[in-house]
């Protein structure tokens, strides 16, 4: 299958789902998140703000918002910037995303975790987005740990095809697991 069929075949599982079924999965989701070293180390954290057909982040990030410096992608052009997040300070920005406010960006080498929204990913850590090329934008320019999160059936059994400039995911978790990536680059620099 190509990206276009993946999508189409995830968008139709997702419309599946009933609002209990999506709130328990956000819930499993973000519960495994918790308990994982990268959040439990990082002060930093670079999340989403859900769009409906995404786990929702409302309440995790209502939940660790006094703990955690959380941050907010916002569209700018064809890139993101990265504010600070202040549930105070969100509008309804680019592509009817609720999208943080003003003026202070933030550094994406500040940010140690990158918590990433995707449509799919396979068992080698790629993933399809949306297809605008955002977050493999930015994520190219970060050595921070990126934790892609979906429902376990966007956990695909194929690979995903890949091209050059896309960015895989060092973690993947689901509803019902939590895949770590190992990356050959990220190997060979340990033994050296």
């Amino acid at each position: 299958m190509d990206k276009n069929d993946i999508r189409n075949q995830i968008k139709s599982r997702k419309g599946l789902l009933s609002q209990t079924e999506k709130a328990y999965a956000a819930k499993c989701v973000f519960d495994r998140l918790e308990q994982s070293a990268a959040f439990l180390l990082a002060e930093n954290v670079l999340l989403y703000h859900s769009l409906p057909d995404e786990l929702s982040t409302h309440e995790f990030l209502d939940k660790w918002g006094t703990r955690k410096h959380f941050f907010l992608p916002r569209v700018n052009g064809v890139n993101l910037d990265i504010l600070p997040y202040d549930r105070s300070k969100i509008a309804l920005g680019s592509f009817h995303i609720e999208e943080p406010t003003g003026d202070n960006t933030a550094n994406i080498n500040d940010i140690e975790l990158i918590i990433v929204p995707g449509i799919a990913y396979d068992r080698r850590g790629n993933r399809i987005g949306r297809g605008k090329g955002y977050y493999d934008r930015l994520l190219c320019s970060t050595s921070a740990t990126k934790i892609g999160v979906g429902y376990d059936f966007q956990l695909i059994g194929e690979d995903i095809p890949s091209e050059e400039h896309d960015v895989a995911m060092d973690i993947v978790i689901t509803d019902r697991r939590r895949l770590v990536i190992h990356h050959r680059k990220k190997e060979q620099y340990r033994k050296k």
